[in-house]
């Protein structure tokens, strides 16, 4: 298993982001990752996506995929 240093990551929401508190905080500056986090729970566990999987994710939830998310 590998293991990421987050504690200095710079995190972001996505624009789309709106203030109903269900949004997603990614860390855009890890060579061929991405993680990601709960924005309400910053001190939480982040999870660590293949740079390709999360292109692939946000490529099916814009398309729709998976219905309104």
């Amino acid at each position: 298993m590998t293991t990421f240093d987050l504690a200095g990551a710079r995190w972001v929401k996505s624009r789309h982001s709106g203030n109903g508190g269900n949004c997603v905080e990614v860390a855009p500056d890890f060579p061929g990752v991405m993680p990601v986090r709960d924005s309400k729970d910053p001190a939480g566990a982040a999870l660590v996506f293949s740079a390709d999987a999360w292109r692939s994710f946000v490529a099916a939830t814009s398309a729709g995929e998976f219905g309104d998310v």
